[in-house]
């Protein structure tokens, strides 16, 4: 058995709390800020809100652009320390979020929480988890997701009540304050990454394996289907109520309906981390994906009647989808090179992630319902994207670190 570094005997759970609160935090103060802030500072600034959405969209993009250079660091130094800088981005970001008058400073404060997510959003954390317990990262990526979950169910409350008594701007510091009290000393609690000479080494792997797929063709694969599956997470979001009153629901019902997306993606989460788990990811990613195909079937047969069916398959596959991101890529390359992989695969998905919104409201605008068909085909052609992949393991010989805390 390999010998576990020092700082490597802490509990999984213990480091699986410190990571997924850390993230909560970065996913709130970040991704889901607009969402509630948008409006009064457009309207403090005199702009309209699509300038905020847009800054956002923009942040997006940097965060992909910067992914592989985030993650070939995280393989060679570990996660640690960036995830702690990424801290001090997002602080940064934050106040000059919160002293902005003018478009510049808002978009000049975007850029920065832009750099912030490509250093400590999701990526980040698996890669990290992955230098640190290598090929028995998947249950503590899928733990960081179950309580990173919440970070919409609790941002969003506790930001909507800060800007309701003190404003956006003083909302966007004590965001900051959380940072700096909360998240880095987390981050900073995280163990140091294995050594690269304890991670194990594939002697051959990919096209140089006599039967086994390419690694190029396979991480084009992964990079199609996760970029199919961010455009419908993304565009569905953003007109799920006015979708589901399209199609003859009440805006009560379609609240109702909207309301079960989250717990929809914890349940799919818990069944990921249980009986799924037995199972290789490539099973879960499939079933993930034709969740938003049967879900609108079910919609366009039961009308308003379905409306829940509908949301709750769809939260339950971006539940699953969010999980298979790091897991499938762990799964079918192993842990070296694990954070460059992820960076590149995640790329397209910024951008199409940014895109969905207005692509897919302006479907909305010209075939109305139709457009939910047009998702439903994007996820069933990642589908197929899917089945073009194996499920043969990594040649390498599992990496024993952490195992006896499992």
């Amino acid at each position: 058995m390999t010998q576990v570094p020092a700082g490597q005997d802490r509990g999984p759970l213990a480091i699986v709390f410190a990571l997924g609160t850390a993230q909560t935090i970065a996913w709130a103060s970040s991704y889901y800020l607009p969402a509630i802030l948008a409006a009064p500072i457009a309207h403090d600034l005199g702009l309209a809100p699509t300038y905020v959405f847009g800054a956002l969209s923009g942040s997006l993009v940097i965060s992909g652009l910067l992914g592989p250079r985030v993650g070939h660091a995280i393989d060679t130094f570990g996660g640690r320390s960036l995830l702690a800088i990424s801290n001090l981005v997002f602080v940064a970001g934050l106040l000059l979020l919160s002293v902005a008058h003018g478009v510049a400073v808002l978009i000049a404060a975007w850029v920065l929480l832009g750099i912030g997510m490509g250093m400590g959003l999701y990526e980040a954390a698996f890669a990290t988890l992955a230098r640190i317990y290598g090929t028995h990262a998947r249950r503590t990526i899928t733990g960081i997701t179950l309580i990173a979950g919440f970070a919409s169910t609790l941002g969003w409350p506790l930001t909507t009540w800060l800007d309701s008594e003190y404003g956006w701007r003083v909302a966007c510091q004590v965001w900051a304050v959380i940072h700096i009290a909360l998240a880095l000393p987390l981050n900073l609690s995280l163990p140091r990454a294995v050594p690269l000479d304890q991670m194990p080494q594939p002697s051959a792997r990919g096209s140089q394996q006599p039967g086994r797929q390419s690694e190029t063709f396979a991480m084009v694969l992964l990079a199609y289907m996760f970029a199919a599956a961010s455009f419908v997470s993304s565009g569905i979001s953003a007109i799920l109520p006015t979708m589901l009153v399209a199609f003859g629901a009440t805006p009560a019902q379609a609240l109702l309906a909207g309301a079960l997306v989250g717990p929809a993606q914890v349940g799919a989460r818990l069944l990921e981390a249980g009986w799924l788990a037995r199972f290789h990811p490539l099973l879960s990613a499939r079933l993930a994906m034709l969740m938003n195909p049967i879900g609108v079937v079910a919609l366009v047969a039961g009308g308003p009647l379905l409306a829940s069916t509908f949301t709750v398959l769809y939260g339950a596959g971006n539940g699953i989808i969010t999980i298979a991101r790091g897991t499938l890529p762990l799964a079918l390359f192993g842990p070296a090179g694990f954070g460059r992989r992820v960076g590149m695969i995640s790329l397209p998905s910024r951008v199409t992630g940014a895109a969905a919104p207005l692509a897919l409201g302006l479907m909305v605008e010209h075939i109305g319902s139709s457009a939910l068909w047009i998702s439903a085909l994007v996820s069933v052609s990642a589908f197929f994207a899917l089945l073009l992949l194996r499920t043969e393991q990594p040649t390498s010989p599992p990496l024993q670190v952490g195992e006896q805390n499992s």
